[in-house]
């Protein structure tokens, strides 16, 4: 059974900062950072407000705008409970799967598809390839917590890696490019959203309509080859794309 966690907040109530809003940075903060693990309780309400010199409605509010987030979740009969943090991916030339497993989320996956099909006019012009040309297909859900996190589909020129057997459920496709000694260099990608269709949604545990990330990439290895054209679908609501931004000089 998940254990009701302990929580030490710091309310500024000079601050112009509205304290269901502190509240709520702080407690993100916590499961961010892992001080709430999944599956932790909170404690309810009117405890939490007691104990912190808050109004119930104030509280309340707080721990609404979390479970809007997707971070918590209230469960009749448990209380409020943590389901997990949001991914947010650095804007770099790194794979799902690392991405999860450097934030603690014990990524899986499951492959829905692995086969060689002719390349369309869009993908064959991403990979450089003769339009109907064979290319390699595979389809993914990757999931962390046992939850899915995004629908991937890549196509890969032929002969580039061995996808047989189960080692595309056992680790990541970029870390099994490195390891056939595939060297990636750059890629040029476009994030976009759009809402989820029915199906979507039912693969992706999203309401028809939710709002999803979409992300295509088409990926060089150091020689310039395009390696990978991948289209991916995320969930926004466990997944963020995280930018810096530079002043051009």
């Amino acid at each position: 059974m998940a254990k009701q966690q302990p929580l030490q907040f710091t309310l500024d109530r000079g601050s112009p900062v509205p304290l269901y809003f502190q509240l709520s940075q702080q407690l993100e903060a916590a499961i961010e950072q892992g001080g709430l693990a999944p599956g932790s309780l909170l404690g309810n309400e009117i405890e939490l407000a007691a104990r912190l010199g808050l109004s119930r409605p104030t509280v309340r509010q707080a721990i609404q705008s979390l479970v809007d987030k997707g971070l918590l979740v209230r469960r009749r009969g448990v209380g409020t409970q943590v389901v997990h943090s949001q991914v947010k991916r650095p804007l770099e030339l790194s794979s799902l799967y690392d991405d999860l497993e450097t934030a603690g989320q014990k990524p899986a996956t499951r492959v829905l598809r692995n086969t060689v099909e002719p390349a369309t006019a869009r993908v064959a012009a991403a990979l450089g390839v003769a339009e109907g040309a064979d290319v390699v297909y595979i389809e993914r859900l990757r999931l962390a917590h046992g939850e899915p996190m995004a629908h991937l589909r890549n196509h890969l020129p032929v002969g580039l890696l061995d996808l047989g057997g189960d080692v595309l459920e056992a680790t990541g496709l970029y870390r099994l490019m490195r390891s056939a000694g595939i060297t990636l260099h750059s890629a040029r990608q476009t994030v976009g959203a759009r809402a989820a269709t029915a199906e979507e949604g039912e693969r992706l545990a999203e309401p028809t309509g939710a709002p999803l990330l979409t992300m295509e990439r088409t990926t060089f290895d150091d020689t310039g080859r395009a390696v990978e054209f991948g289209s991916h679908l995320y969930r926004a609501s466990r997944y963020a794309f995280d930018f810096q931004l530079l002043v051009r000089p």
